[in-house]
């Protein structure tokens, strides 16, 4: 079986699997990190939103094969120490969660996007196709928001 090095929430990690082997389950299943969720393994929920070289990807659907050498982010890589990052302190500010399934995908998006623009409109905003069952969207749009003024 080969061998993939690559960067894992600031860590050089190496692990045996498959060519194929969807990312998703090498974070979950090999290395422990269990922030990106499990929910459609199709891309379509996000559920399991992750940064790969600070673009938003959904490891579900991106085999572990084309991160040789890359960075990958999770949620569990946002803080630094003890202290939230910007989106993660904004979306408790906010009261967004409240099952908190989608939340890690979420702010992973949320943190991709601010990456791409520090003031969001509405409709960039919305691009994020995250889905979210308790329909905590608009709570979001706010969290967003505040982050992108403590981030510009």
């Amino acid at each position: 079986m080969p061998s993939y090095t690559f960067t894992a929430n600031g860590e050089n990690v190496t692990v045996d699997a498959a060519d194929d082997e969807p990312l998703l389950w090498v974070l979950r299943d090999m290395l422990g990190i269990t922030g990106p969720k499990y929910g459609c393994g199709i891309n379509v929920c996000k559920a399991c939103t992750s940064l790969l070289d600070g673009e938003a990807v959904n490891p579900c659907s991106v085999k572990v094969s084309t991160v040789q050498g890359r960075e990958v982010t999770t949620i569990e890589g946002l803080a630094d120490g003890d202290t939230l990052h910007p989106v993660q302190q904004a979306w408790l500010e906010r009261d967004v969660a409240q099952c908190g399934y989608c939340q890690p995908g979420q702010i992973m998006a949320a943190v991709a996007l601010l990456q791409r623009t520090t003031n969001p409109t509405d409709a960039e905003i919305d691009e994020i196709e995250n889905v979210c069952r308790c329909g905590t969207y608009v709570r979001i749009r706010e969290a967003i928001k505040s982050a992108a003024g403590k981030l510009g």
